[in-house]
């Protein structure tokens, strides 16, 4: 078993007034070469967006998209004539493929949007780009731990071009659970939304980041009420 643990406040930062952005990888002006990447798992950026401004149109190729609002709602538009609203309990994903232009802007007018941008390098090149977008409420039910995002059409959540694995748990204080990899080669990077947990003996604050590779399993415990994401993905590409 192997592990990396990321604090989140060692996570790149850019403040720009209009966007905050922490970035767990390289990306933009921040760049660490011993953070380029986790597996497949490319960028894991933590954005907030001012009241009414946004990203303007800008093109993307190759990579899989997945935007999840925390707080706030996001106005999504793009090239293949999609014009949406991605809201707080949404999961939204884009295949660039052979090349697709979108822009992304705060739809509040009096309050920011929180939300995650995370980028998977995929397992084949140039598809035909595509969006996709579901309510997680929907998919939550009464379960405390609930995929949203896999390799296959027709499963719970989104899916992508990747034999990649995200699941939300939501964990009451002193809940414990075993976190079983789907595929062998894979990774877990965890991003503890809220709340503090423990894994491997790690313990984890609120937007710290760890990743754990080389087993099929791990236990997941919950020091406080917690929401954690977990991104499963293949280690190599």
């Amino acid at each position: 078993m192997k592990t990396i643990y990321h604090s989140a406040n060692s996570r790149g930062h850019a403040n720009h007034g209009w966007l905050n952005s922490y970035n767990s990888f390289s990306f933009a002006n921040y760049h660490n070469p011993e953070r380029m990447n986790f597996g497949t798992l490319r960028v894991l950026n933590d954005d907030t967006v001012a009241a009414g401004r946004g990203f303007g149109t800008h093109p993307h190729r190759n990579m899989e998209i997945i935007s999840i609002p925390l707080q706030g709602d996001l106005k999504h538009m793009d090239d293949m004539g999609n014009a949406t609203v991605i809201k707080q309990g949404d999961i939204q994903v884009m295949s660039a493929g052979t090349g697709i232009a979108h822009s992304e802007y705060n739809n509040n007018r009096d309050s920011e949007v929180n939300f995650l941008q995370i980028w998977v390098i995929p397992k084949r090149q140039n598809v035909q780009p595509r969006y996709d977008q579901v309510q997680l409420e929907k998919l939550a039910q009464d379960s405390d731990f609930y995929q949203i995002l896999s390799p296959n059409k027709y499963d719970q959540g989104v899916w992508i071009h990747q034999d990649a694995w995200f699941h939300i748990g939501e964990f009451k204080e002193e809940k414990s659970t075993v976190y079983s990899i789907k595929k062998e080669g894979n990774g877990a990077y965890l991003f503890v939304l809220d709340g503090e947990a423990a894994v491997n003996g790690q313990n984890l604050l609120q937007r710290d980041g760890f990743g754990i590779w080389d087993t099929s399993n791990f236990e997941i415990n919950a020091k406080k009420n917690s929401r954690i994401l977990v991104m499963e993905v293949p280690m190599h590409f």
